[in-house]
């Protein structure tokens, strides 16, 4: 079958849909039943031997090995693009027009997404789409604000296939503890000691440490426990919450302010924060604590990043293997605006997915 390589399509002949389109999924037909197809679409054919060459603009014949080294088409969406197709799935490229699902129109809109990959037994002429993927190489940066309802699909140096599905979510749990006001605290160094706390702080709310383990007598306060409770008008601190904020300052630097104000969100949607420092996170949290006697498991590691951030993808695949190897979900709370905006904070969950 003849196949021509044109600007950013790849044109087949007239018995292309049939035998491309309808059976298989491939391309976007147009008249007299002749297809387009992506140039990862045609390098496909051409590795199975569906198609003996593309002819390129100079009318050189170009067989898959040509193909694949020419400018027409990333080795690294052929990766991808073959291994999801070995998987079972038809998938189509994120162009205008391709695909009749809604969410596939979508992802046009979106210039993250590269394909959009349809459950097994449907195609581009079907309503659902399974996954929206982009393809990136393990060496390559990814903007956190382009991720959020879209699988990243990450090849390594030695061409294996890593597939992180990312999702915008809410956090939330039913932690609520009745909170005295006016305890007095010592504020030190880098935490905050409260020599006569009601019991009701940390027996309840989790909140600091005994000095003595089973000892509720003397508690210790992170900084950002202490500056938090400073603000509600629980502790009363020399200098009041500002001195605790700015000790914290003093202690992290601008990093503080990123982290407090996810504390007080966490804290405010019914979660308790407690620090994730042996898992390499900023918070560990706890969606449904009634007693610290009765903790049960942490669920979620949270990182604080600026919403400007970019990944690498190794970070990503290191942080979410820790999770899923510790039985948690990694979500990164990425950050913008006012320091003192709560609201201002983005919940964005990354897993290891299998296709």
């Amino acid at each position: 079958m003849h196949a021509t390589l044109s600007g950013e399509v790849v044109r087949a002949g007239e018995r292309a849909r049939e035998r491309f389109y309808d059976s298989s999924g491939y391309g976007h037909p147009v008249d007299g039943g002749a297809l387009e197809l992506a140039p990862v679409e045609a390098a496909h054919l051409l590795y199975r031997g569906d198609l003996a060459a593309v002819e390129g603009p100079d009318g050189a014949a170009m067989d898959f090995r040509a193909f694949l080294s020419s400018a027409a088409v990333s080795e690294i969406a052929f990766l991808v693009y073959k291994d999801l197709r070995d998987r079972g799935f038809y998938l189509s490229p994120a162009r205008e027009g391709w695909s009749d699902a809604p969410a596939a129109r979508d992802a046009v809109d979106d210039g993250a997404v590269d394909f959009v990959v349809y459950p097994r037994g449907s195609g581009p002429w079907d309503d659902e789409v399974a996954h929206r993927v982009a393809v990136v190489s393990e060496r390559e940066g990814v903007p956190a604000d382009a991720l959020g309802d879209l699988v990243l699909a990450v090849v390594d140096e030695e061409s294996a296939l890593t597939y992180l599905a990312t999702e915008h979510r809410e956090v939330s749990g039913t932690s609520e503890t009745d909170l005295p006001a006016g305890v007095a605290g010592d504020l030190l160094s880098d935490r905050l000691f409260l020599w006569d706390p009601p019991a009701a702080l940390y027996d309840a709310g989790f909140y600091g440490q005994p000095l003595d383990d089973g000892a509720g007598d003397v508690i210790q306060l992170s900084l950002l426990e202490a500056a938090y409770l400073a603000r509600e008008g629980v502790l009363d601190v020399d200098g009041g919450a500002e001195a605790v904020v700015e000790r914290g300052r003093e202690v992290e630097g601008e990093r503080f302010d990123r982290r407090l104000r996810v504390y007080e969100s966490l804290r405010e949607r019914g979660l308790v924060p407690k620090t994730g420092y042996k898992f390499g996170a900023d918070f560990r949290t706890y969606a449904d604590v009634d007693s610290v006697e009765d903790l049960g498991h942490s669920e979620l590691l949270v990182r604080v990043l600026e919403r400007g951030h970019s990944f690498s993808p190794r970070d990503l695949a290191l942080d979410v293997r820790l999770a899923h190897g510790v039985r948690k979900e990694m979500v990164f709370a990425l950050v913008d605006g006012d320091a003192d905006d709560r609201d201002g904070v983005e919940w964005l969950s990354v897993t290891r997915l299998t296709p």
